[in-house]
């Protein structure tokens, strides 16, 4: 039993002397990713390389991160969508966190939907609360929650709204409204609770179009600072609605966080599936696309310009700020860098640890 306790503590010490390794830089082009057992990467794109590795608190899941806005602290929900931390970069240590089960009896969970604010004072979330009862459980009305970020280690809502339900991704736009994607995506004011739609989605009505499917998680952090996802639809051929005439189509809905402005274009024939599509930096007219193939397309003319093979499934992809380097990241436990232009694969990133899952890779300069 001493050895036992021996071993626990041992081990509690191991975890708290984990070393944090150095500061970031100034001026320095970073990217962060997440993987099992439950670490958060700093990857150095300088030269591509793994620059340190922070340890995080409890367990991991799904690891959905976003940087805030000074460049010095990366949120994420984790903790099996239980919890959302706060990490400051250069030291790894938790500066941030909030428990999303507060009440008695109620088991929360937040389906990748949290954002910040423009300025970095406010951390919102959507939460899908049941409550455990002795026999059976209660499904409640899902509610956002709002807290501020320096809030510390035991962050308590500030405020609380109810929210429609299937809420997923949100991000916040330069004026404080909070963008939230569900059924539609919605616009609505985080100091009243108030809301409407911005851009129809499962309600929209464009001609001679179904309904969009839409599987998107990945909250991604832009040089075009954008809240963007991709849709499939069929597009049929006249009010008769044949789906045997129809032509299967990807396109993107964009958000513009500093105008409002809405986009909702179709980029490609739907010929196979992509968890993830970002427009290139240097050719807002270019869109990529990866799973199981890398992909660029001409959104104007819907066309495949170019294609390259994968060494396995990729979900989650990303630029660096120029735009002259993609980088594709999820399920294993390693980046792929390629050559946007020629489609190349230039080299692989190793991570320690496991696999990725569906970590959301976030670029940012510090």
């Amino acid at each position: 039993m001493a050895t036992a306790f021996a071993g626990l503590v041992l081990g509690a010490q191991t975890w708290a002397s984990t070393d944090s390794g150095p500061a970031l830089k100034a001026g320095h082009e970073y990217m962060i990713a997440t993987n099992y057992p439950n670490n958060l990467h700093v990857v150095d794109l300088a030269n591509d390389s793994v620059y340190k590795t922070c340890r995080l608190p409890d367990a991991f899941g799904p690891g959905t991160a976003m940087m805030a806005p000074d460049r010095k602290t990366a949120f994420l929900l984790n903790n099996h969508f239980g919890d959302l931390y706060g990490v400051d970069l250069d030291n790894c240590k938790t500066v941030f966190h909030a428990k999303l089960s507060q009440n008695p009896g109620e088991k929360v969970r937040s389906m990748f939907s949290f954002a910040l604010s423009p300025d970095g004072k406010e951390l919102y979330t959507t939460v899908n609360p049941t409550q455990l009862m002795s026999d059976h459980y209660v499904v409640k009305q899902p509610r956002l929650e709002v807290y501020k970020t320096d809030g510390g280690l035991d962050a308590k809502p500030v405020r609380s709204f109810p929210m429609p339900r299937q809420i997923y991704l949100m991000r916040a736009a330069d004026d404080g409204t909070l963008y939230v994607a569900g059924p539609d995506i919605y616009k609505m004011d985080v100091k009243t609770g108030k809301y409407e739609v911005a851009v129809p989605g499962r309600n929209w009505q464009r001609p001679n179009y179904s309904a969009p499917d839409v599987l998107y998680f990945w909250p991604h952090q832009t040089t075009y600072h954008e809240f963007s996802m991709l849709y499939t639809t069929a597009k049929f051929k006249d009010d008769k609605q044949d789906l045997a005439t129809a032509d299967f189509i990807y396109g993107y809905v964009s958000i513009d966080l500093k105008t409002g402005k809405t986009t909702v274009q179709d980029f490609a024939p739907l010929t196979e599936l992509y968890f993830t599509g970002l427009r290139s930096p240097k050719d807002p007219n270019q869109m990529f696309g990866v799973l199981n193939r890398l992909a660029k397309y001409d959104i104007k003319e819907q066309k495949l310009l170019k294609a390259a093979n994968l060494d396995h499934s990729y979900y989650c992809i990303a630029f660096n700020t120029q735009g002259s380097k993609l980088y594709l990241a999820g399920t294993f436990n390693d980046i792929a860098v390629f050559d946007p232009d020629s489609l190349e694969k230039v080299k692989n990133i190793k991570l320690p640890g496991g696999d990725m899952s569906i970590t959301t890779t976030q670029v940012f300069i510090r």
